[in-house]
């Protein structure tokens, strides 16, 4: 059964549509006459959706996906000035909202992605793209210190070396470069895209549940050197303690697919 959070109308400059579809949500950007780009009004939205999400235990893989010919080219640039005054940056907050959703999440990347839709990316566990795409992150170019959150997440995820000349020379990468430093997990024909990621989300929706929310957590609280040995530690002995472990067991010996609950 689908839910939609909104109407799925066509339009050249719509609010982010919500799709629940049992246990996958799809969060669809919908601005493709400016490369869908995010709008301030679009952040409330968006992050109204994720608090949504995080409370929904029903929903375990977040896809984020847009229209048109480009993925995103990120937040609107001419909001910049604002975010000076005020001192917050409601992109980061959002960026980090994503970083830590309960959920696995996944950007489809049908197209090019620019700027701040660069980390929107990162910030997902999975990256899918297309041959022909690129990629590029203009900061530098545009006399931008990047904010803190996003760079850390670029040096824990693809490395310093692949950060920097990334960012200090705001140079374009294409799809062949994004695969080969760990920017994107899987390269397809874009005519394969939607197959390679229904593979993802069959693989995803196979494991327990419990775990992939408590190895997630651990795995980028440890890329942030924020590791928790109580937490990490707290989190297996639970899981040797769960009807998904004994179900798991179950059907190793009887040679059949486990039947998972999530408890």
């Amino acid at each position: 059964m689908t839910t939609t959070l909104q109407d799925p109308a066509a339009d050249t400059a719509a609010p982010p549509l919500l799709a629940i579809d049992g246990a996958v949500a799809t969060i669809t950007l919908r601005r493709p006459g400016s490369h869908n780009r995010i709008e301030p009004d679009d952040l409330p939205v968006l992050r109204g959706y994720l608090r949504q999400l995080d409370a929904d235990p029903a929903v375990r893989v977040i896809v984020f996906a847009s229209t048109g010919k480009s993925f995103s080219s990120g937040f609107d640039l001419s909001r910049l000035g604002k975010a000076a005054a005020t001192g917050e940056n409601l992109f980061e907050q959002f960026t980090d909202e994503i970083e830590n959703a309960r959920a696995v999440t996944i950007a489809r990347l049908h197209g090019p992605v620019y700027g701040g839709a660069t980390d929107l990316a990162l910030a997902c566990d999975f990256r899918l793209g297309v041959q022909g795409m690129r990629m590029f992150m203009p900061a530098s170019r545009l006399g931008l210190h990047y904010y803190g959150h996003g760079i850390r997440r670029w040096v824990s995820r693809l490395g310093l070396g692949a950060a920097k000349k990334l960012f200090l020379t705001s140079r374009a990468i294409q799809a062949e470069e994004m695969l080969r430093v760990g920017y994107l997990d899987a390269l397809v024909a874009p005519e394969a895209l939607d197959a390679e990621l229904r593979t993802w989300l069959d693989e995803l929706l196979a494991v327990a549940p419990i775990p992939l929310v408590t190895m997630k957590r651990t795995l980028n609280e440890t890329a942030r050197q924020q590791y928790d040995e109580a937490a990490a530690q707290q989190a297996h002995v639970a899981s040797l303690r769960t009807r998904d472990l004994h179900e798991a067991l179950a059907a190793f010996a009887e040679n059949r697919a486990p039947r998972f609950e999530g408890h």
